[in-house]
């Protein structure tokens, strides 16, 4: 068995595994590969003449002003909330005509409200949101025509709109109930989890492209490293005993490889972070204390091939990317065979994996590029939103109907904000 794994990874290092972001257009000596069919082709769907969005304009304070006191904010992988106002104030798909709405967007920034190491606090958020929808019911009619049934939310934070960062306080708390019944466009993604409510489309945590761009490597570098890792692999300020942080994934990773030659992993973030990873074949994206970390992103766009420990995961926009292609999936049991999983892969297997993530179209559908380009992020939320069209008319309530709990909830959410 040793002597297979080190011919299987000479045979990798010798193979031109170079897969990088061209922004995004590859370079004419890239291998592509497509999946024709429903995983393929809607990536590269158009979304516009199929729906049309009318953004509710709000107060200052729940958007523009938050990001003034704090710009930060722009950066931080919470911040799609912020470019999808933007994006959508000049689509094509924004009517100013309420009447003719299939959508209705209201954009708060409930993210935006950091400590000064640049961490989301989440505690103001549900009072943000209901002061938000308090006054579009108050002022406009089409709230309250299906109590938000055709309505959407950017919920970014960890636990979506469950708003805590502790996964325990998040079930504790649910969804907040006010967004019940509206579709909620969010980063966490777990089956069978409170925190995530059928009809939810899961997106991609914000990484910046520009910033990825910057640190593109020669297209030829040979992938020289078989599995990458920088992170923690304990949380000892928030979880003493190893065992709850990453439900003990990350722990396994490294106890089990941190003296294992196929492994370069460590807790330190070095300055060549994406150079690194564009030189790897394999790259770790654990569970931590949510299922989902940029991680994914980044591998995705740096054609490393994104290895997903975290059990019932679901992934951005996994109706449209084909992960089980492109990735590598192992249980969180698994993880202490983490080595013989990765190098039984058969060469061809993985030669098609990068073949794939070489395809522009996948790297696109990752990223929320300033200004917007066909096929990218935005676009893949706007087709998620075209496919549950048209509304069910099970979703319009009769003249004076209530279906939501206005009082229901913790009873700090209840507090004006």
């Amino acid at each position: 068995m040793e002597i297979w794994r080190w011919v299987f990874i000479g045979f990798l290092f010798l193979a031109d595994f170079a897969v990088k972001i061209q922004p995004f257009k590859l370079g004419r000596s890239q291998p592509t590969e497509r999946i024709s069919g429903s995983a393929g082709d809607v990536l590269e769907d158009d979304p516009v003449g199929r729906l049309k969005v009318f953004v509710y304009e709000l107060p200052r304070k729940y958007n523009k002003k938050i990001l003034q006191k704090d710009p930060r904010c722009l950066n931080h992988m919470f911040a799609a909330e912020i470019y999808m106002h933007r994006f959508l104030l000049s689509s094509p798909v924004r009517t100013l005509n309420p009447e003719e709405a299939d959508w209705f967007y209201t954009p708060v920034y409930t993210t935006c409200d950091l400590t000064a190491n640049g961490l989301p606090l989440p505690f103001k958020s549900p009072r943000m949101m209901r002061s938000a929808i308090q006054l579009i019911s108050s002022n406009w009619p089409y709230w309250n025509r299906t109590e938000g049934a055709d309505h959407f939310f950017l919920v970014p934070h960890d636990f979506g709109a469950c708003f805590h960062y502790q996964e325990e306080k998040a079930i504790e708390r649910g969804i907040l109930p006010l967004l019940q019944r509206a579709t909620l466009v969010q980063t966490f993604g777990q089956r069978n989890h409170v925190c995530l409510k059928e009809g939810s489309i899961t997106i991609p945590p914000y990484a910046p492209p520009q910033k990825m761009q910057t640190h593109l490597i020669p297209e030829k570098t040979p992938r020289s490293i078989f599995v990458y890792f920088r992170g923690l692999f304990y949380d000892v300020g928030n979880d003493p005993e190893g065992g709850y942080y990453a439900r003990g994934a990350r722990a396994a990773v490294w106890e089990n490889f941190k003296d294992n030659p196929l492994f370069d992993i460590s807790t330190e973030h070095p300055t060549t972070y994406y150079e690194d990873m564009q030189r790897a074949v394999f790259c770790l994206c654990p569970l931590g204390w949510a299922p989902w970390s940029p991680r994914l992103v980044e591998a995705v766009i740096f054609g490393c091939i994104p290895v997903i420990i975290a059990d019932d995961i679901v992934l951005p926009f996994a109706d449209a990317i084909p992960w089980e292609e492109i990735g590598v999936f192992v249980d969180e049991k698994d993880v202490p065979n983490l080595d013989t999983i990765l190098t039984s892969i058969p060469p061809e297997v993985i030669l098609r994996k990068q073949r794939l993530l070489a395809n522009p179209s996948m790297k696109q559908a990752m990223l929320f590029p300033q200004p917007a380009q066909p096929g990218d992020a935005f676009h893949q939320v706007l087709n998620g939103l075209a496919r549950k069209l048209p509304h069910d008319k099970g979703v319009y309530l009769k003249p004076d109907e209530r279906v939501l709990n206005w009082t229901a909830g913790p009873v700090g959410d209840l507090k004006p904000w």
